[in-house]
């Protein structure tokens, strides 16, 4: 009836193992909201509906969602990969174990709270016999129950709050009350997913960028010099705070920013790659999504994508392809570096004119003066590189060699 393509259509290649973003995934297996939930009303509906294209179409679609129930399958494989059931299980303890800490500290200051919880679990016990007790109405007595049992709630909680605990400190809570731990209000992802995305997202970007100390808050313009620099009518230093709050109001305002891309220009050692870095860094915590490449790799994906022989490893770089095209910021260091080939022209072309029609953000760096950019690549990327991006251009002293001179 089928024919199975041995692999994913779209990919997953998840390398950091996460745990509570496994657990938040798992959830869309099963349930209301579920792919198999899905599945199965497209897939009943199908045999209601009085039209035939209409029913194969439901068919076309209740199978495509069992389709994504191997994709969900891969992304909890690949989460889980190489974890113990001991560090599967850490986050659920270490939440336990915190509420039992507070719980004994709350039960040891205020014996009154322990009495309490010890009177509430006995509230069952004397329902059950309430309503079993013979020859006599059981409504009254639990209403009798019902008013005890809201008493004592009310007495525990005065005691808390009046004590500096919250009412519901010894209530059992989700990590996340939004969601109950779900991952998804209604329709809408919730933040605290969102939360994982972000930093599953700048472990991702930190493997090619050091995102560690790179940030707005520490750079420094002490190595750009105040004096003027030849031919240029600023000096290096006012070059680049003007460039520095360009490209920090940039990613702070991203989208709504009136520079859509940026063109970082100028030779190696002057800080292109470093706010390149706090750009991810501040772009990627609000929530968009960042994929950061080099000249070199994402050209040889492409290349991969159209002359691999393997269908796996073409799939993959495909896979690749898509991200560079459709993610909310692309961010290509070092342009110029890869050989000029009538293939990469064209490429690039593609890359920079299919996100542009997308409305999709770019930042490119890159060591070639817009001269150099005019003579290398074709009218068509250089008309485009010079009208729809802010160029920037970075002179003055080398950063590193002037670092390496102070140690």
């Amino acid at each position: 009836m089928w024919s199975y393509e041995k692999r994913l259509q779209f990919p997953v290649r998840i390398k950091t193992p996460n745990a509570a973003a496994a657990k938040v995934i798992i959830t869309q297996y099963g349930g209301p909201d579920g792919e198999l939930g899905a599945s199965m009303r497209y897939l009943s509906q199908r045999y209601t509906m009085p039209w035939r294209g209409v029913a194969g179409l439901l068919t076309d679609i209740g199978t495509e969602e069992l389709a994504h129930l191997e994709m969900i399958a891969a992304i909890v494989h690949q989460l889980t990969r190489n974890l113990s059931a001991e560090e599967l299980e850490a986050q659920r303890k270490a939440r336990e174990e915190a509420q039992e800490r507070l719980r004994s500290e709350i039960y040891t200051k205020l014996p009154r709270v322990a009495a309490i919880d010890r009177e509430l679990r006995r509230t069952i016990t004397q329902i059950i016999a309430a309503s079993l007790r013979d020859g006599s109405d059981p409504v009254p007595a639990i209403g009798v129950i019902r008013d005890k049992n809201l008493s004592l709630q009310a007495e525990k909680a005065a005691l808390l709050t009046e004590h500096g605990y919250p009412a519901d400190a010894l209530d059992d809570k989700p990590a996340c009350p939004k969601c109950s731990d779900t991952g998804w209000v209604g329709a809408n992802m919730c933040a605290c997913l969102k939360a994982l995305c972000t930093e599953e997202q700048i472990r991702e970007l930190s493997k090619l960028l050091d995102l560690g100390e790179q940030s707005f808050d520490s750079f420094s313009l002490d190595y750009y010099s105040p004096l003027p620099w030849p031919g240029e009518s600023l000096s290096p230093r006012e070059n680049m705070e003007f460039i520095f709050d360009v490209c920090s109001s940039y990613a702070r305002k991203f989208g709504r920013f009136y520079f859509r891309n940026l063109f970082l220009t100028g030779a190696p050692g002057l800080g292109k790659t470093f706010l390149s870095a706090c750009i991810a860094r501040t772009v990627s915590e609000s929530g968009f999504s960042v994929v950061y490449d080099t000249a070199v790799n994402i050209f040889t994906r492409f290349e991969e994508q159209k002359f691999a022989r393997d269908r796996l490893e073409a799939g993959e770089a495909k896979d690749e392809t898509r991200r560079y095209l459709g993610c909310d910021l692309l961010i290509l260091d070092d342009l110029g570096s890869e050989l000029s080939t009538p293939f990469v022209q064209s490429a690039l072309y593609t890359l920079i004119n299919t996100r542009l029609t997308a409305d999709k953000r770019t930042v490119i760096s890159s060591n070639l003066t817009m001269d150099q950019v005019r003579a290398r690549y074709t009218p068509q990327i250089a008309s485009r590189l010079e009208g729809e991006y802010r160029v920037l251009p970075f002179y003055g002293e080398d950063i590193r060699l002037l670092r390496k001179q102070t140690l």
